[in-house]
């Protein structure tokens, strides 16, 4: 299993539009970064992730689940563009924080840290255990 990024604005899609969507999912539409649509190619069934929320919150605030590998984006008239739909599995005990993220050793180097405008990105199993104890939240 690997383990994955997702941001979002609150105001276009927020946690609790995931959540809504229970265990169909949903797409993970409207990514035209080539380095994001690529770490959605390398995403496998069953690989977990952490919803972010952007802007003024810029906290993790829950975990995701792969439930549909690369497809289609259906919002793009361009066959380059692809996403992979998510599940909710649940909520953070507490939100993490950019902040607390930037402040922990163990997380210094953390992609969201140095290339916080990058919407979907790769998180090492060390990163995703410190930022499941920061929050409180079992990372399995």
């Amino acid at each position: 299993m690997r383990y994955w990024l997702f941001k979002s604005e609150p105001s276009t899609w927020s946690w609790d539009d995931q959540i809504a969507k229970g265990d169909a999912g949903e797409e993970w539409d409207g990514v035209r970064n080539y380095q994001a649509r690529n770490f959605m190619r390398d995403m496998k069934l069953g690989d977990r992730g952490f919803f972010y929320h952007s802007q003024k919150e810029k906290s993790v605030v829950g975990i995701v689940e792969v439930c549909a590998e690369i497809h289609p984006d259906s919002t793009a008239d361009d066959p380059r563009w692809e996403c992979v739909d998510i599940k909710a599995l649940r909520n953070f005990t507490m939100p993490v924080t950019l902040d607390q993220i930037k402040h922990h050793e163990l997380l210094a180097d953390m992609i969201l840290v140095k290339n916080s405008r990058l919407s979907v990105q790769p998180v090492s199993p060390e990163e995703w255990a410190a930022v499941c104890a920061l929050g409180d939240t079992d990372p399995a």
